[in-house]
């Protein structure tokens, strides 16, 4: 049992005070995990754009003060009462959404969308009190998507975590407990390339990176990137990615442009921006008869996009994804797997990294989209 077991943990935190304004090291309390809640030491976290999104507050509910931070790598700490699965020691990946494993959508093999434990951006406390278990000077502190990795220590209910082989190198998997699965899986779980089709993936962040690397591994025949930022086809080549568009520089919307290149649309579409513009180029361009369009990208909360019914008619299908169908607890460990027998590269999306101290830094790289992931190394 670990000396912590029960108590208190006094650990660094980077908690964001106001949207936009940079983190602040703080030293915060961390209180015991309570029933079906672990706590876990953190030892890398990442930065995601959805971190960025919400810490902006432009088109989300402002929460502050924060802990923001979701993708990441730890060791268990301590456990609460009924927690079965996992001891102190374990190796363990975060995820925003969870897997309670009684829900029907638990039970569903098409789902991943627990009742209880998908993701509720306007959360900030833990369900099983409605409490937080981070408190500076007795003030608590807001929880982010039931993580809250941008600390030393963190509390999550057990069902928001993959435990995983103790062999895997935390400071290269913990990307994917977010953006790598959620891209890959979204093109091989959800949009499902035959081989030798063709794939448009619209953004190429580190999720549309990962869903170019998904049809990659299928087999895709052309894949091609669809971004404003010219300067990510290079590095996208790596990815997969065997031609770009930039719809600014057309007069006409690109899904006309992309339909024109293709003899009439795209097998298959993957959407990581949550542009609304992009949503409706993605669904559009894909081909009649046959042509999948994915949504991955998170859209604000009062958007909403229209197409003309025939889109729909002509044998067009749309479909939405979160964390790419993958379920957190039965599917991730398998992910990790694939990294480790060769069969999915990791390495080639970490670009940067910083120690906790300067985590700011991660924040101004990827604000100047620079970069596709930079880890976070809490030990620094």
């Amino acid at each position: 049992m670990s000396s912590t077991t029960g108590q208190i943990i006094r650990c660094r935190a980077a908690v964001a005070w106001e949207a936009g304004k940079p983190l602040v090291i703080e030293q915060v309390e961390v209180a015991p995990p309570q029933a079906m809640e672990v706590r876990v030491k953190i030892l890398f976290t990442s930065l995601c754009h959805t971190d960025i999104y919400f810490w902006e507050a432009k088109g989300q509910t402002p929460l502050f003060p924060r802990i923001f931070g979701h993708e990441a790598g730890g060791i268990v700490e301590s456990v609460g009462e009924g927690v079965t699965d996992l001891i102190p020691g374990d190796h363990v990946l975060p995820v925003f959404t969870g897997e309670c494993q009684d829900c029907a959508h638990c039970k569903s093999e098409e789902s991943n969308m627990c009742d209880l434990l998908r993701i509720n951006t306007d959360r900030c406390v833990m369900l099983s009190d409605g409490k937080s278990r981070f408190s500076i000077k007795g003030k608590p502190i807001h929880h982010f998507v039931g993580t809250s990795t941008f600390s030393e220590y963190t509390v999550v209910h057990v069902g928001c975590l993959a435990k995983i082989n103790p062999a895997a190198p935390l400071d290269k998997v913990c990307v994917l407990s977010c953006g790598i699965s959620t891209g890959f899986g979204a093109t091989v779980n959800v949009a499902k390339p035959k081989k030798g089709s063709t794939v448009a993936v619209f953004g190429l962040g580190a999720v549309g990176l990962a869903a170019a690397e998904g049809a990659r591994v299928s087999g895709a025949s052309r894949i091609i990137g669809v971004d404003l930022n010219a300067n990510r086809f290079e590095g996208a080549k790596k990815f997969g990615v065997t031609e770009f568009v930039n719809p600014k520089d057309h007069k006409r919307p690109v899904q006309e442009v992309i339909a024109e290149m293709t003899n009439g649309g795209v097998d298959r579409s993957i959407e990581c921006t949550g542009s609304i513009a992009a949503m409706i180029s993605a669904f559009e361009c894909v081909h009649d008869g046959w042509g999948v369009a994915v949504l991955v990208g998170v859209p604000n909360k009062d958007d909403a996009f229209k197409t003309h019914p025939m889109n729909i008619l002509n044998e067009r299908t749309l479909k939405g994804t979160f964390f790419g169908n993958y379920k957190p607890r039965s599917d991730i460990p398998g992910v990790v797997e694939k990294y480790m027998k060769g069969e999915l590269e990791v390495e080639k999306f970490i670009t940067h990294a910083v120690p906790f101290s300067e985590i700011n830094k991660a924040f101004d790289l990827m604000l100047k989209g620079e970069g596709i992931r930079c880890i976070i190394n809490m030990d620094g």
